[in-house]
């Protein structure tokens, strides 16, 4: 756990660097990162997650740490929608890929329009970082590569880290350390 803690130490050291805020000293290209852990640290992982957003709220910076669990924005849309009991209704009848299919239709998962990035890019004010949690939650339901995509078309001024529960070489994801995701990521490993 001690370089899984170290590793954070630097993660939020360097969150707090202007340069880092202001996605300077990336040759143009839009700050997307990716923290990657070992999912049994999930528990310890969401837990400096809260602290960094704590510390950010309390200080006086002007750049606040904003943080979006995917699962947890899944089921708040579902069920402000009134279709979360109609996908338990269709799991029961048609089975877990059917209710996955439906429920990524539903929210445009695919789509830079899709209710998730839409829900993001409202609730995200000007000077923010955004930290993406909830990913291995919320799988297969909502691919992690599907949310950055569709994000990097529509936030292109604000930091955006996602916290992985897996490996990430820098191009390749396999989530959970077991599943791999064939797509190439446009973002950097967070150091």
């Amino acid at each position: 756990m001690s370089n899984l803690s170290d590793r954070l130490d630097l993660a939020e050291k360097r969150i707090r660097e202007p340069k880092f805020r202001e996605n300077r000293g990336l040759a143009n290209e839009v700050g997307y990162y990716i923290f990657d852990y070992p999912a049994e640290d999930e528990l310890y992982v969401r837990e400096r997650i809260r602290y960094m957003q704590k510390h950010s709220q309390d200080s006086a910076d002007e750049y606040k740490i904003v943080v979006y669990d995917l699962y947890d924005i899944m089921i708040e849309l579902l069920q402000n929608k009134h279709y979360l009991e109609k996908s338990y209704a269709i799991e029961k009848k048609k089975g877990f890929q059917k209710v996955s299919t439906a429920v990524s239709n539903f929210l445009k998962v695919n789509s830079t329009d899709g209710m998730i990035v839409n829900y993001i890019r409202e609730h995200t004010p000007e000077k923010a970082i955004i930290l993406l949690t909830g990913i291995g939650k919320c799988y297969p339901i909502i691919r992690s590569h599907t949310v950055l995509n569709n994000l990097h078309l529509v936030i292109d001024k604000i930091p955006v880290v996602m916290f992985y529960p897996g490996k990430f070489d820098g191009q390749e994801l396999k989530l959970f350390n077991e599943i791999k995701d064939d797509n190439y990521y446009r973002a950097f490993r967070l150091e």
